[in-house]
């Protein structure tokens, strides 16, 4: 078997074991009239109506479960999912919005599903399914902050390598429904929150920055971020004001443990990295690979993380026998400081600046993909590189470096592939989960 055909088998088992129809399946149980869920229980014949609402690039797998769980028992809901990665529904509604900046369709969206909160009564339950990706679509800006604002404000942060926590802190003080806010706006009905974790740490103020959770962080956080990444010249004025406001405490802050809402909610993490790994490591073993779980939680910039695994591939190689092969694992979510005019998303980014440093090296073959089959503005989920990428790219006459240079991984991959028939390019399509992103490492002596 080809050493992409091996690599693509490992990627695939990671990602089956964190499918989230499965997720919610294993988490979500109805016994009669006593609905269970991340050890709580409810006894439904206690509500009027059962609502099913949430956001995230995996959340329309996740509402097939509770359709599959609940049935007729669900009165209506709606859910926000990123373009092209909805499902067959039959009661829930579904909206498709803008990911990773968010979009006017995004904010109609939020605008209905607020509206269904807004009617919860105490009689009402809601079960919210968050994953990866709501904090995009999921989007309702502060009085006084336009969607502009927002999409400017998302977008420096991110060209400025910003990680999920500090975009995050920003995002939620310019929102009306992140940081607890929506646990706020349904209370006093009951709330249950399926989360499927994008996270390290499975951080529920973090994960699509934590509507139904109270929130860790404060004005003066967002504040130290703008200054930590340079960007407050460029802020939209209404926003910079906003936050200056809320630094002097003028405004009001997110919502914070001890809210009387949080009485009346409950956060289940259903899924996350640590179960992709864990079973891409034993299809990795079967597949003859011994294989074990090198860090789950990579971070910081994709060029540095690629810098460290080549150091660690090299260290390992040069132990190894001859005959010797091994598998290393890795998760987590790095970023990128956009400074090139390309196009690309970290992945493809840490997959091209890995390739460069191993050049030449025979017994060394890397996929690095995001987990839900895209990265970055592209329909790429990552790439396969080797030893012989970038000398085969040289001969077709590309230069790799003048790529890496521009921030344009993908184009470099769509122009490898096209050259050398090699098929580096690594897409998948929507695979309607999200658990960050996965590399897997082969080494062969």
């Amino acid at each position: 078997m080809e050493k992409r055909e091996l690599l693509t088998d490992i990627w695939r088992a990671a990602i089956a074991a964190v499918d989230p129809r499965d997720a919610v399946r294993r988490a979500l149980r109805l016994e009669g009239n006593t609905l269970s869920a991340g050890g709580g229980t409810y006894d439904l014949s206690s509500f009027e109506r059962v609502m099913v609402i949430g956001a995230g690039k995996a959340t329309a797998r996740m509402a097939e479960a509770a359709e599959a769980v609940l049935g007729d028992r669900i009165a209506g809901g709606l859910i926000i999912v990123k373009y092209d990665h909805t499902a067959a529904l039959r009661t829930i509604g579904q909206i498709e919005a803008g990911h990773p900046i968010p979009d006017a369709a995004g904010g109609a969206g939020t605008n209905r599903l607020l509206e269904l909160v807004r009617n919860a009564g105490e009689r009402t339950l809601i079960l919210c399914l968050l994953s990866g990706g709501g904090s995009s679509l999921l989007v309702a800006p502060l009085p006084g902050i336009t969607l502009e604002d927002k999409q400017i404000t998302t977008d420096l942060l991110l060209r400025a390598g910003a990680n999920i926590h500090d975009l995050n802190a920003v995002r939620k003080h310019l929102s009306a429904v992140k940081g607890g806010r929506l646990a706020q706006l349904a209370y006093p009905a009951a709330v249950v929150t399926m989360i499927l974790s994008d996270v390290i740490g499975d951080r529920l103020d973090v994960i699509a920055s934590g509507p139904t959770a109270p929130d860790s962080t404060t004005y003066a956080d967002a504040g130290r971020v703008i200054a930590k990444y340079g960007i407050g010249s460029k802020l939209p004025a209404r926003a910079a004001a906003l936050i200056e406001r809320g630094v002097s405490g003028q405004e009001p802050e997110t919502a914070k443990t001890g809210d009387p809402c949080f009485r009346r909610t409950r956060n289940v993490v259903v899924g996350g990295l640590e179960q992709a790994l864990a079973s891409a490591r034993e299809k990795a073993r079967a597949l003859g690979y011994p294989a074990e779980i090198a860090d789950a939680e990579l971070q910081g910039e994709a060029r540095d993380a690629a810098h460290r695994l080549v150091r660690t591939a090299f260290q390992l190689l040069d132990g190894m026998r001859p005959g010797e092969r091994r598998c290393l694992l890795f998760g987590g979510e790095t970023t990128v400081t956009v400074r090139g005019r390309g196009a690309g998303g970290r992945n493809q980014e840490l997959a091209l600046a890995f390739a460069l440093e191993i050049a030449g090296t025979e017994g060394i073959a890397l996929l690095s993909a995001g987990t839900d089959g895209t990265d970055g503005p592209t329909d790429a989920a990552g790439a396969v590189v080797d030893g012989s990428t970038v000398s085969q790219a040289r001969l077709a006459g590309i230069h790799p470096e003048t790529y890496l240079g521009d921030n344009d991984s993908y184009t470099f991959f769509q122009r490898f592939d096209a050259a050398t028939g090699v098929h580096a390019h690594f897409k998948t399509g929507p695979t309607g989960t999200n658990v960050m992103d996965v590399q897997i490492l082969f080494l062969d002596r």
